[in-house]
């Protein structure tokens, strides 16, 4: 679950703040992660409005991925951050304030990452709740939102471990609105639901359970960290993208749409190199983005990276579903 608040008026600072208490308590974390859950959400979304006049606050669940807690994700096009450690001091301030808000988002955090370019804007993703587990076999992060006018989005994903294999969805059902987000929902739901780590059995799953839905654009992707490999099958426009030191792969999806027109259920194996980046998105974003237009942004947080490219390409009449994942580091050599 994501809630996206516009941060336009100053009345949507309390917005912020009550959203990312309510979804905090629904993630099951004790009062002091629901109280730091808060206040940061406020010093973003205030920091918005002074700094940047304006932009968007995205409060998302990760109990999907292994362990409860709340990420906020700051995202705006204002005129960007020269120096982000020299931010993070408490005392600093480029408007004359007291200059603790930065370096308060930060110690409230169990994960912070931050990414700026000066006359672009910025991206700041601070994790309250759990932090990234010790074991953890990938990093994942997410950007997204629904359409403008509907309170849910058709567009949806998940993750699942198996072994050393880590299995990722995304799923665009047709169209907008409740329907739109039934469909992904079913196909959300068949994913979880199956034990298979081959895409195409959980592509074929989802197909069918779909039949009696909307339909939806589909792609299961299969992170095998041992093999150093990417397992892919795709129906319908979601896009599905390894970027390596080498070179950005644009992995291969067919024609059709799950529940309703699907003949083509076909796996392609990719290299998937540790340093790799998996990104998944619907077509709510378009594929012009380039991640090596921006300097030093492999390196941070998939949330900042899907963050960015969020803000950069994102389609203003559609839903945005945006999944960016990383091997840990702990098993990168």
């Amino acid at each position: 679950m994501t809630a996206s608040i516009p941060i336009d008026d100053p009345s949507r600072v309390a917005e912020a703040r009550r959203v990312a208490m309510k979804i905090a308590r629904e993630e099951g974390l004790d009062q002091a992660s629901v109280a730091s859950a808060e206040l940061v959400a406020t010093e973003m979304a205030t920091n918005l409005l002074k700094h940047a006049k304006g932009g968007e606050i995205q409060v998302t669940r990760i109990s999907g991925q292994g362990a409860p807690g709340v990420d906020v994700l700051s995202i705006d096009r204002g005129p960007g951050i020269a120096s982000i450690e020299e931010c993070l001091r408490d005392g600093h301030s480029a408007t004359g304030t007291a200059g603790t808000g930065l370096g308060a988002i930060s110690r409230l955090s169990r994960a912070f990452d931050a990414y700026s370019e000066p006359g672009k804007g910025t991206v700041i993703l601070a994790r309250v709740g759990s932090a990234q587990p010790a074991d953890a076999d990938m990093i994942v992060g997410f950007a997204g939102r629904p359409v403008s006018g509907e309170d849910l989005s058709g567009d949806s994903w998940a993750m699942r471990q198996d072994g050393g294999i880590s299995l990722f969805i995304v799923a665009d059902g047709l169209g907008h609105g409740i329907q739109a987000a039934e469909a992904s929902a079913e196909a959300i739901a068949t994913f979880k639901a199956s034990k298979d780590t081959d895409p195409t059995p959980v592509i074929q799953r989802v197909h069918r359970a779909l039949r009696g839905t909307r339909g939806a654009a589909v792609a299961v992707a299969s992170v095998d960290r041992n093999r150093q490999i990417v397992r892919y099958a795709g129906i319908g426009n979601i896009s599905g993208v390894v970027v390596s030191p080498a070179k950005t792969q644009f992995m291969i999806s067919h024609n059709g749409t799950a529940g309703h027109e699907a003949t083509h259920f076909q796996e392609f194996i990719y290299p998937f190199p540790k340093t790799s980046i998996l990104i998944m998105h619907s077509d709510g974003l378009n594929t012009s983005w380039n991640l090596g237009t921006y300097p030093g942004l492999q390196g941070r947080h998939p949330s900042v990276i899907g963050g960015t490219l969020y803000r950069d390409a994102a389609r203003n009449r559609d839903d945005v579903c945006v999944v960016v994942a990383k091997i840990a580091a702990k098993d990168v050599a």
